[in-house]
């Protein structure tokens, strides 16, 4: 028997129903049952899920498929009202969402309630970068005559194709299904179909009936969005394989991560994949500022590291230091207070399984010691801290010890000297972000790192924690394999946009055919390269 549907009604509503959203209908799964469960408790969230069949994730990317053309086409001023549309819905329904999430993750309401901003906040992000076109990237070689004759040619960019984006466990709103995949998505003009995290469906319900009630009420085409239930990889791979999908985004585990990959690539149209997956965010304590501060730093380390149970992708799991009196101090300071932690409850049961069963391998590994551990508080999926420590030959020469343990335990890595420590950096695998904290005494040795550290991370801090990641127009959230599977792209900031277009050049093309982007009167007023000078339009420059 067809599933009942419904249409998506006009204004949110405040309770999740169990449904999926494909277009502009409500529609109940069809698949294995899939249930979201507290993380306190352990005990079941109502209301049942059941995954999609093939038949309905066909649909899906069928309606995608069909509305891409009406979509990427529209001026980028309608794409941009759509998104505040669901921003402005978003912070409208703010408070059902941020309990909505409490329960389905154990996540604080304040934490939460930041989310939905931060959420919010991208999305009228992206729409004033479509506003202001630079991501158009346009320019113009004007053609010559003459004795260096050269053709007309004229560059913008364009949307890939339907998009897939996978709900990230960690984040239920801002890596999620309005999350930051999604918007730079339906930016560039591409619809997408969401694959909800199971972790918390009732929320990805809720905030996919928002998109989609933004969808109708700024008159998007039909498909634009869909949002899909299912667990375990049936459903992510046959997403991908799909041919009509043309791109991935995707936050998750490395096994998962590389799944992914692995299908797009077999596709006999292969396809990009934007996956984040691995990071243990090194943290650097040079010599002058660990002699200067070092109990100070014991402290702030602790704080960042269990914050949220540790399930941030900048989660710093690793220190490197110099042996010495300010290593000591900071040992003394950063075992005290994860001994004085009370835990915390982890977003899953099955998440907190991992962590003790990573935790648990990695201390086992020859030469690691157990510094401190934390208290473990009562829950279906609570956890404590841990701070483990192994010397720098080790580190060295043990690749493993170099596996992300997801949540808060980190491994300190005691170097006999700078050379060990400089050596220890360059065993370094690609990573989210790499921390250095540096007095001016510093400076000559954090000159040398710095390289180093470029080649291996997606954004470099100084003085400062990992955990926090701004959302700007200069912002990198990416960087080298296992971190991600494409280096070159972020997955937060405006240039995110940049993952889901491709260049497109028109040669000698009829004035009346251009794209209004490269026409020579500049009709949408954007920022252009024309004959290599760089044109800047009025909106910009006031």
């Amino acid at each position: 028997m067809k599933p009942k549907e419904a249409p998506v009604p006009d204004r949110p509503q405040p309770h999740p129903t169990g449904a999926m959203v494909i277009g502009t209908e409500l529609v109940p799964g069809t698949g294995a049952q899939v249930q979201a469960s507290d993380p306190r408790s352990g005990e079941v969230v109502e209301p049942v899920y059941r995954a999609a069949s093939d038949e309905q994730i066909d649909r899906a990317c069928a309606l995608a498929d069909r509305a891409f053309p009406q979509f990427r086409a529209l001026p980028a001023e309608r794409r941009a009202r759509f998104l505040e549309r669901i921003a402005d819905l978003l912070d409208e329904h703010r408070d059902a969402l941020v309990e909505r999430a409490h329960t389905e993750t154990a996540l604080p309401r304040p934490r939460l309630t930041g989310e939905v901003g931060r959420t919010s906040g991208q999305l009228r992000l992206f729409a004033a970068e479509l506003r202001a076109g630079t991501w158009q990237r346009a320019r113009i070689d004007p053609g010559r005559t003459g004795d260096n004759p050269r053709p007309d040619i004229r560059q913008r960019r364009i949307a890939l194709g339907p998009v897939v984006v996978f709900g990230a466990s960690n984040f239920p709103l801002a890596f999620s299904t309005a999350g930051g995949d999604t918007a730079s998505a339906l930016a560039a003009g591409c619809p997408v179909v969401v694959k909800a995290h199971p972790a918390h469906l009732g929320t990805a319900e809720l905030v996919a009936r928002i998109i989609a009630g933004a969808a109708a009420a700024t008159d998007m085409p039909e498909g634009t969005f869909s949002q899909l239930v299912g667990s375990g990889h049936e459903i992510g791979t046959r997403l991908v394989s799909d041919p009509r999908i043309r791109a991935v985004g995707f936050t998750g585990s490395r096994a998962g991560g590389l799944a992914i990959a692995a299908a797009a690539a077999a596709r006999p149209v292969p396809i990009p994949v934007y996956a984040e997956m691995s990071s243990i965010n090194p943290v650097l304590l040079l010599p002058a500022a660990l002699a200067a501060r070092g109990a100070a730093l014991g402290g702030e380390f602790v704080a960042s590291l269990t914050l949220g149970a540790g399930q941030f992708c900048t989660n710093p799991g690793l220190i490197f230091a110099v042996d010495g009196p300010g290593l000591d101090a900071f040992t003394t300071a950063a075992t005290d207070a994860v001994t004085a932690n009370p835990g915390a409850v982890m977003l899953t049961g099955d998440i907190a399984g991992h962590y003790a069963a990573a935790g648990t391998a990695l201390a086992a590994r020859n030469g690691v010691a157990e510094l401190a551990q934390g208290a473990r508080p009562d829950g279906a999926a609570a956890a404590n801290a841990r701070l483990l420590t192994v010397d720098g030959a080790a580190f060295i020469a043990d690749p493993q010890l170099q596996n992300e343990v997801f949540g808060a335990t980190s491994l300190l890595v005691r170097c006999a000297d700078t050379t060990e420590l400089t050596t220890a950096v360059r065993a370094l695998e690609g990573q989210l972000t790499a921390t250095v904290h540096a007095d001016t005494a510093d400076f000559p040795l954090a000159a040398t790192l710095l390289p180093l550290l470029e080649e291996r991370a997606g954004r470099i801090l100084f003085n400062g924690w990992p955990t926090g990641v701004q959302v700007g127009h200069a912002m990198v959230h990416g960087g080298p394999f296992p971190a991600t599977t494409d280096a070159r792209s972020t997955s937060v900031g405006t240039s995110a946009i940049e993952r889901f277009l491709r260049p497109v050049a028109y040669q000698d093309m009829p004035a009346a055919l251009l794209p209004a982007e490269v026409c020579d009167d500049n009709p949408l007023d954007v920022w252009r390269r024309v004959d290599g000078e760089v044109e800047r339009s009025e909106l910009s420059t006031g």
